[in-house]
C-alpha cells in the first residue's frame, strides 16, 4: 500500500508540472484516477510543414503542444479524449518514415516518431489504455472520424478544378473530404456534425453535390426508385492523379485520404 500511495503521489506531482509547463492558462488536467503513462515530442503534420509538438499520454485522454523555451515550456494543449481517437499504421516513404494516423471527430493528423520502435511503444501504449477503458461500462456509439487535410505542399492545383493556385488563387481545404481547392470550388458551407454542430465549415463543390444528392435520396422521386450518382470524391482522384505536378508528393496523401 504504502509504495501505490508513493506512486500516486509522484504521479500527482508529475501532473502538476505539466499543468505548470502551460503557464497561467493551464488546463486542470489532475483528476482522481488519472495518470501518466509517458510523453515525448513527436512529429505532426501541420498543413504546411511538419512540426516537433510534446505529446502527454494520460490513463484516459491525450494532450499535445507546441513547444517553446527549449522545450522546457509549452502553449496551446490540445486535449483529445482516448476512446474518441483511432490508431492507423501508415508506411515509409523516402521522406516521412515511423508515421501513423490518429484519427478523431474533428481532426486527423499525420506524426511521425524517431524510430520504428518508439513508434510501436506509443501505438501499443495508446491502444492499452484505450482497452483498459472499453471494460468500463459506457454507452457504445458509432463514431464519425475527420478526414486529414492533404498538405499545401502536395497540390499546386485545385483538386476539383485543376485551376493553378497563385498569390491571389489561394489554397483552401474541404472540411469534409480534406482536398485541397480554390475559393471559387469551396463557396459551399455545411454543418458537419461530428466536427462542429453549430457552425457553418467550407465545404468544396463536390461534397456540397453529394449533400443535395443525399438530401434528394432521402426523399426519393415519383416513381419510387433511388437515384445512383458516380463518386464524385473517386472521379475527382483519378483527375488529380493526371497532373504531373502531384505524381510524386500528391499521390501519397490521396491514397491516405481514400483510405480514411
Amino acid at each position: 500500500i504504502m509504495d501505490l500511495l508513493v506512486s500516486e503521489y509522484q504521479n500527482r506531482q508529475r501532473i502538476k508540472e505539466v499543468e505548470n509547463s502551460f503557464g497561467p492558462s493551464a488546463p486542470q488536467l489532475f483528476t482522481p484516477g488519472r495518470f501518466l503513462k509517458g510523453e515525448g515530442p513527436l512529429m505532426k503534420q501541420g498543413r504546411k510543414k511538419w512540426e516537433q509538438k510534446m505529446f502527454f499520454l494520460f490513463n484516459d485522454i491525450l494532450v499535445y503542444s507546441s513547444i517553446i523555451m527549449n522545450n522546457r515550456w509549452h502553449k496551446n494543449p490540445k486535449i483529445i479524449p482516448l476512446k474518441d481517437i483511432m490508431l492507423d499504421d501508415m508506411e515509409d516513404f523516402d521522406d516521412v518514415k515511423h508515421q501513423w494516423l490518429i484519427c478523431t471527430p474533428r481532426k486527423s493528423f499525420h506524426v511521425s516518431a524517431s524510430s520504428d520502435e518508439e513508434k510501436k511503444a506509443w501505438m501499443q501504449h495508446i491502444e492499452a489504455c484505450q482497452q483498459t477503458l472499453l471494460q468500463e461500462p459506457v454507452l457504445q456509439t458509432k463514431t464519425t472520424y475527420a478526414k486529414s487535410w492533404i498538405p499545401d505542399r502536395a497540390a499546386q492545383k485545385c483538386m476539383r478544378c485543376l485551376a493553378t493556385f497563385t498569390a491571389i488563387n489561394w489554397r483552401h481545404h474541404c472540411r469534409k473530404c480534406g482536398f485541397v481547392v480554390c475559393n471559387a470550388c469551396s463557396k459551399g458551407r455545411a454543418l458537419i456534425e461530428h466536427i462542429d454542430p453549430n457552425k457553418p465549415l467550407r465545404i468544396c463543390k463536390a461534397c456540397n453535390k453529394t449533400e443535395d444528392d443525399q438530401t434528394f435520396r432521402l426523399r426519393g422521386d415519383s416513381s419510387g426508385l433511388w437515384d445512383e450518382a458516380p463518386s464524385d470524391e473517386e472521379a475527382a482522384v483519378l483527375q488529380f492523379l493526371d497532373v504531373p505536378q502531384v505524381q510524386n508528393t500528391g499521390m501519397k496523401w490521396l491514397n491516405y485520404l481514400l483510405l480514411v
